[in-house]
């Protein structure tokens, strides 16, 4: 199995716990804490490990929050690169209410990264002999929006496939430089990048393969949560219905579903079943309380009972 590499431009350190009521002003007991590396690119290297898959991950890492993070990542047992920066880490906070089965999530907007050490993360990469990168997440304060876009062109020239989940203006310098192997988008993420709504599958499929034959991208997975998923490659559209599940929690779910397709890819199964094994993961994850993303076991399960 080809190696993988995932880079994650904004990480954080994903803490979640149990409450029975969140309300204002009184103080609110918490239970079942846990912490665990966050952002986009080390979801996916998280579940990309469990599921065996040979990953690396690269990231940025600074200050207090930024040692702690190192610390879990190998606790996670997980091949790094770190990327240093003079700020800090940042750390978000989920919430599950027991009495509601709602989740509150807060989630800070991170560090502000300087231009020299948004090339050193460009740098860690193109030295990185991985063939495969996942470029998953937001973009800090002080990078330009076209950094994941300026990523395309010499990956392609060194034969190796760009894997990308990221939103707004990223999203859309990214698209316009073309080159993606595959890419993500959520439903929203999708009609912004667009400016136009869609009205069903069938219009966000025909959308979607526009863009591939284009040359935009090899593959366009657009998520839409409950709803399913839209597939878009050269050999024309899938779309799944999706799975009407008691949701847990959302966090991670996108990522999961990057880390189950780019699997099932990395094991040689077509790209319709690769998308399949993608809407288990994401499905999985959406079970899981809090930040604890899939297990493989239960993608098994979920996968063999879609429709």
């Amino acid at each position: 199995m080809e190696r993988i590499a995932t880079l994650t431009m904004n990480p954080a350190i994903d803490s979640s716990c149990e409450a029975e009521t969140v309300s204002p002003t009184h103080k609110i007991r918490t239970h079942n804490e846990r912490y665990d590396p966050g952002g986009g690119g080390l979801n996916v290297a998280r579940v990309l490990h469990r599921f065996g898959a040979p990953v690396e991950a690269i990231y940025m890492s600074g200050g207090p929050t930024g040692a702690l993070l190192d610390g879990l990542l190998d606790n996670a047992g997980l091949a790094r690169t770190a990327v240093p920066m003079h700020d800090q880490v940042r750390m978000s906070l989920a919430v599950y209410e027991r009495s509601t089965g709602h989740e509150f999530r807060f989630v800070p907007e991170g560090p502000a990264v300087s231009q020299a050490e948004a090339q050193a993360a460009v740098r860690a990469v193109l030295d990185n002999p991985c063939p495969w990168l996942v470029a998953s997440g937001s973009l800090p304060r002080g990078v330009a929006p076209d950094f994941f876009a300026s990523l395309s062109a010499p990956l392609a020239q060194q034969g190796r496939r760009l894997v990308l989940d990221t939103s707004g203006a990223a999203l859309k310098a990214a698209f316009e430089a073309g080159g993606i192997y595959l890419a993500k988008p959520s439903i929203g993420e999708f009609e912004i990048l667009l400016e136009r709504k869609f009205a069903s599958p069938q219009e966000i499929g025909a959308a979607a393969l526009e863009l591939v034959r284009a040359g935009k991208a090899q593959m366009i997975a657009v998520t839409m949560g409950e709803q399913g998923a839209v597939l878009a490659h050269q050999a024309g559209v899938v779309t799944h219905p999706g799975v009407q599940a008691v949701a847990r929690s959302a966090t991670g779910a996108g990522d999961s579903f990057v880390a189950g397709m780019v699997h099932g890819l990395l094991r040689g199964e077509p790209p319709e079943q690769a998308f399949r094994r993608g809407i288990a993961a994401g499905t999985a994850a959406v079970l899981t309380p809090g930040t604890g993303l899939c297990e493989p076991a239960e993608v098994e399960r979920v996968l063999s009972e879609l429709p």
